[in-house]
């Protein structure tokens, strides 16, 4: 049976299409905040690298009342590296709002997202937002939306969706862009009439899905999901179905549904709506609460496979200690483990004979630099590893996964772009030129050809590049693949960076850190312009004499350091080196930080 009271949305769209800063605008025009509250922008991305990047990590859903129908809204991340966030959302809905910029059309996430509520046989409504844009070509942009879901082999009825207008910053939406409209009623009157209200009763047994897991310190871990079918009371009792047992006597300490961003404590929850459990522990996402006498578990979420691991470390440099809070091997797998049950693409496993490593699988290096830098943050120390991709066995032969890139260059760099991918085993499937001095280029390449490479992009293209990346699928292992082409300048001995000393690297290389920064023997402060690591003297100071020199006074201009992000120094580090990661620096160190040992490693290594 329908239930017509209810509504379970998502918004789905490639990364900056504007889905927070819609859901913001439904929040205003529902009536969700007090008429004096003030309120932010993109009030659904809460977490600060949320607001520092500006895009959606972590799936949060909201409701609105719109009459006498309560609308759940799933705000999704954009990204393909936290699709598994994606994956559970869509579990929780009945229909998805497609959100495509006017100008820029659908993009690689696009398709990803699309992708995932097609496979789920979700009905989707098309929404062009940014209508606004000088540079906007709606009706292109509705072509190609109609032809990315023909490529996805939609049926007929998912591609007879409506389609509105919307500018999402300014509040308003239209059925036509001919109508005159102030306010996004239209967009609400479409969510009702065209998505159907959830299959749902409350008559039969209890089933509620786990997709999303929450903590408070008042009461704990929040269990947040749909309510299939049932109803689920304070002071009763049920059976918690995990993975491998049945629990029962299951009783809350807390039941909510959502109102606005709020979570609103009530006696009883009924089927169809989207709620929060508190007060079960060791409760996992995929598990499903229901019944003691009849217990009927849901089907478990399956998500894609992780295609990226790094080995994270205990901080064991010269400098451990100094700067964090949590060092040791019993912290960090506290906080891996943590991070593993709210989040279902990560996978955490022991490192053989290393009690103080772990080896991290995720979707890609943007999810595992989001982890690195929010446990840095959080007062964690640690080491972290070049990242390596996973790869799996087919039929006795090795395969690993491979991943389709999409360029939009300007056309003087096709060379040297064609150049650096052939390089990394890229295969160029497709060229495009539009004619007004930009290209659009897709390559297929093995993910491993990809890791370094986005900064080396932005290099060559001066900036002026966008590149997108979509897993593809796997391919046999495609062989030795270069990645950093230079050596490193590595620091000799421990002391500070003295200017005389940085004189001397002029010629060398080039700095990735600054004047007066401690640095101890085996940490790299550079890159060298040549192929081999460079051991250096960064500490040497210029010997005083009592003795005039005419040109004593000349000052020397030294070039300022390249300074690298999170996300450049994992690109950046060589397979022989680790990140060093306090909540007050980022160090690159050799994994042996000895010289000699280091040297006569490389020469068995040569024999």
């Amino acid at each position: 049976m329908r239930k017509d009271n209810f509504r379970n949305i998502a918004i789905i769209a490639h990364v900056d299409h504007g889905k927070t800063t819609l859901v913001n605008g439904m929040l205003e025009q529902s009536g969700a905040f007090n008429v004096r509250e003030e309120v932010q922008d993109r009030v659904m991305d809460s977490g600060d690298l949320e607001k520092e990047r500006g895009i959606t990590i972590t799936a949060k859903n909201t409701a609105i009342q719109y009459g006498d129908t309560k609308i759940n809204i799933v705000d999704t991340p954009g990204h393909a590296d936290f699709g598994g966030e994606v994956e559970r959302s869509l579990n929780l809905v009945d229909g998805a709002l497609l959100l495509v910029d006017s100008s820029e059309g659908p993009l690689p996430q696009t398709r990803f997202v699309v992708r995932k509520a097609l496979e789920k046989d979700l009905p989707i409504i098309l929404v062009i937002n940014k209508i606004d844009r000088s540079d906007a070509r709606i009706d292109e942009v509705i072509e190609e939306v109609y032809d990315l879901f023909i490529d996805l082999d939609a049926t007929e009825e998912q591609i007879e969706f409506p389609i509105l207008y919307t500018n999402a910053k300014e509040g308003f939406a239209k059925l036509d862009l001919e109508d005159e409209s102030n306010n996004l009623q239209p967009l609400f009157q479409e969510i009702l009439s065209y998505f159907p209200g959830p299959e749902a009763n409350d008559d039969e047994v209890p089933q509620f899905l786990v997709t999303n897991l929450d903590y408070d310190s008042f009461v704990g871990q929040i269990a947040v999901g749909r309510l299939s079918n049932g109803t689920l009371e304070m002071n009763k009792q049920y059976t918690l179905c995990t993975e491998n047992e049945n629990i029962n006597n299951i009783k809350f300490s807390a039941l909510y549904t959502f109102k606005g961003l709020e979570k609103v404590k009530v006696p009883q929850v009924v089927a169809g709506d989207i709620i929060a459990v508190a007060g079960v522990s060791e409760i996992y996402i995929g598990d499903t609460i229901t019944s003691q006498d009849n217990p009927k578990p849901l089907p478990r979420i399956k998500v894609d496979e992780p295609t990226v691991s790094m080995i994270f470390y205990v901080n064991d440099s010269p400098f451990a200690g100094k700067e964090g809070k949590f060092l040791t091997s019993r912290h960090i797998r506290a906080r891996l483990e943590k991070e593993s049950l709210k989040n279902v693409s990560i996978k955490i496993k022991d490192v053989e004979n290393r009690a103080d490593a772990f080896e991290v699988c995720g979707r890609g290096e943007l999810q595992m630099a989001v982890l690195i830098e929010t446990m840095r943050r959080e007062g964690y120390e640690l080491m972290v590893s070049k990242p390596q991709v996973i790869t799996k066995e087919v039929d006795g032969k090795t395969h690993e996964p491979v991943e389709r890139v999409f360029l939009d260059l300007p056309e003087e760099f096709v060379g040297v772009i064609t150049e650096n991918l052939s390089t990394r085993k890229g295969r160029m499937e497709k060229l495009i030129n539009h004619g007004s001095g930009r290209v659009n280029m897709e390559f297929l390449i093995p993910s491993r050809g990809l890791i370094g490479f986005r900064s080396q992009f932005l290099t060559n293209t001066k900036g002026a590049g966008i590149m997108n990346t979509l897993i593809e699928g796997y391919e046999p292992w495609f062989g030795v693949i270069p990645q950093r082409s230079t050596g490193a300048m590595v620091a000799d001995r421990t002391g500070k960076v003295i200017t005389y000393a940085c004189l001397a690297m002029l010629d060398r290389g080039e700095l990735i850190v600054e004047v007066g920064t401690d640095v101890y023997c085996g940490m790299v402060i550079g890159e060298r312009n040549k192929v081999g690591d460079l051991n250096v003297n960064i500490t040497k100071e210029k010997k005083l004499t009592n003795m005039r020199s005419s040109t004593s006074e000349a000052t020397v201009t030294l070039r300022p350091p390249r300074t690298l992000s999170l996300d450049q120094t994992i690109e950046f580090i060589a397979e022989d080196e680790l990140l060093e990661l306090t909540p007050l620096n980022i160090r690159i160190r050799k994994m042996e930080l000895d010289p000699n040992k280091r040297a006569s490693k490389k020469k068995k290594d040569l024999m």
